[in-house]
């Protein structure tokens, strides 16, 4: 700290280059602090891959390629803990979003994290669910995790410990195609099973993270199946994805036993995480 780039392309044996780009980086560090103060109060603290309370599947699943760093908001004793992922379209029919309560329901009941993505349609349909039936969500936030953490009924759960909203890009991002794209595997690869309400086929961003989650084999997933699905849950299924079938078959409480029954021969397993 404090040394000019001669003196650290010296001591650290760099490249011209990357001693004047160090230099550049912790002349910031004063910039930093301000920046992370003015989040703290607004209730957002980081939380790096080097932190003992990151949460582990990141590390398992994604090895080097997890975040280095999240933004979050809320309980981040919620990341990790045992639960469902819930993704799809934000058009849904009636079908898609008869399911996407139902599994906000079932989370509720059985104690269940609900994670998904934050974004109007399924996301917000399950999310609330769950928090309704006194449950625990989580929102992986692609963009303004600011102006999240103020819609109402996310900033009570925030403040009663139900619920934990992150991202790993800066809290005032912008939303992006790329940045939706990026944070779909880190709902999925916090998760015990995957389901999937409705997705397009060959496109967007439901399609692919199930597709690049059935390719890694991070863990099982589920889509619905039922006779007016869209193209993309069909084409989901015949990649190997495990069949949920609409009508539900169970009652909410008794949904994730049936998952963990009904998971296709050679399909990967659920590693259960730490509870609370």
């Amino acid at each position: 700290m404090g040394l000019a780039a001669g003196d650290l392309q010296k001591v650290l044996d760099l490249t011209e280059v990357e001693a004047q780009r160090l230099e550049r980086l912790l002349a910031r560090g004063g910039g930093l602090a301000i920046e992370l103060e003015r989040l703290s109060g607004l209730g957002i603290h980081p939380l790096t891959r080097a932190d003992a309370d990151y949460p582990g599947r990141y590390r398992q699943r994604l090895k080097e390629s997890a975040p280095l760093v999240l933004f979050y908001a809320g309980n981040k004793e919620l990341l990790g803990q045992p639960g469902l992922a819930v993704v799809g379209s934000r058009h849904l029919d009636e079908a898609g979003q008869s399911c996407a309560e139902f599994v906000g329901n079932a989370c509720g009941l059985s104690g269940l994290v609900l994670y998904s993505g934050g974004a109007r349609g399924v996301d917000t349909i399950s999310m609330k669910a769950s928090l309704e039936s006194r449950g625990f969500a989580v929102g992986i936030i692609a963009d303004s995790l600011e102006k999240t953490i103020r819609i109402p009924e996310y900033r009570q759960a925030l403040g009663k410990g139900d619920a934990c909203l992150a991202t790993p890009y800066h809290p005032a991002a912008g939303f992006s195609v790329g940045a939706a794209m990026g944070r779909n595997r880190l709902i999925y690869t916090l998760a015990d099973h995957a389901i999937v309400v409705a997705s397009d086929a060959e496109q967007g961003g439901t399609w692919a993270g199930a597709t690049e989650a059935l390719k890694a084999q991070w863990l099982p997933v589920f889509v619905l199946e039922h006779a007016n699905m869209p193209q993309g849950n069909r084409a989901l299924l015949e990649k190997g994805a495990n069949a949920l079938p609409y009508p539900l078959p169970v009652r909410p409480a008794q949904l994730k036993a049936w998952l963990d029954e009904h998971v296709l021969p050679g399909k990967p397993q659920v590693t259960q995480p730490r509870l609370f």
